[in-house]
């Protein structure tokens, strides 16, 4: 029979190896905090690049980033946020090298890499387009949360249709990992004042 000393004398050792657990794991987690995901949920994506070769999830390491998703045929979000993020750069002094501007299509049906590319350009040649097919769109929508999805009352065979997509600006930081975001049509000196804290890390 266990006499009550040596039940105590149990607890007390279990109570202490909880306790040396615990202490462990908060220095684990403050001296090598778990990785964050690439991206935004860390979901892997492939697709084709307006300046050639392919981009991944990996592609998003080594400089910070503004990442937006949308289409050609956009009559308004679209250009208007292409048109403020090479402003923001331009205000902050920065390069391409310092800080890349990325338009994701989620109309793969009308958006040809060819298309995407004139597309970009004619706001600044450094913007980097990417587009996929259908599953690689879904892939990269999944890998951002973001939403793409052809507007209701609209034939299917309508080649005018409108998209309903995210318009956010996403903010990726040199590792690659996500730091926030820009609303579409935020305060200019709130999305500068974001857009240089992401920059200088």
């Amino acid at each position: 029979m266990t006499s009550p000393k040596s039940l105590r004398n149990f607890r007390i050792v279990l109570w202490a190896l909880v306790a040396v657990v615990a202490i462990g794991a908060t220095a684990l987690y403050l001296f090598r905090p778990p990785a964050r995901p690439l991206g935004v949920t860390g979901q892997p994506f492939e697709l084709a690049s307006t300046q050639g070769g392919s981009f991944t999830q990996d592609s998003l390491k080594g400089t910070p980033s503004l990442i937006f998703f949308g289409y050609t045929f956009c009559p308004d979000v679209c250009p208007t946020t292409l048109a403020e993020t090479t402003a923001w750069r331009e205000a902050l002094g920065l390069t391409p090298e310092q800080l890349r501007i990325i338009f994701v299509t989620v109309d793969p049906a009308r958006d040809t890499l060819d298309a995407v590319k004139g597309y970009v350009e004619g706001f600044d040649p450094s913007i980097i387009g990417l587009v996929g097919d259908e599953t690689q769109t879904e892939a990269v929508k999944a890998a951002f949360g973001v939403v793409g999805e052809k507007a209701d009352g609209y034939a299917d065979d309508d080649p005018y249709y409108l998209v309903n997509h995210t318009a956010l600006t996403f903010l990726i930081d040199a590792d690659g990992s996500f730091d926030g975001t820009v609303a579409y049509e935020e305060a200019s000196d709130t999305a500068i004042a974001k857009v240089k804290r992401l920059v200088e890390g």
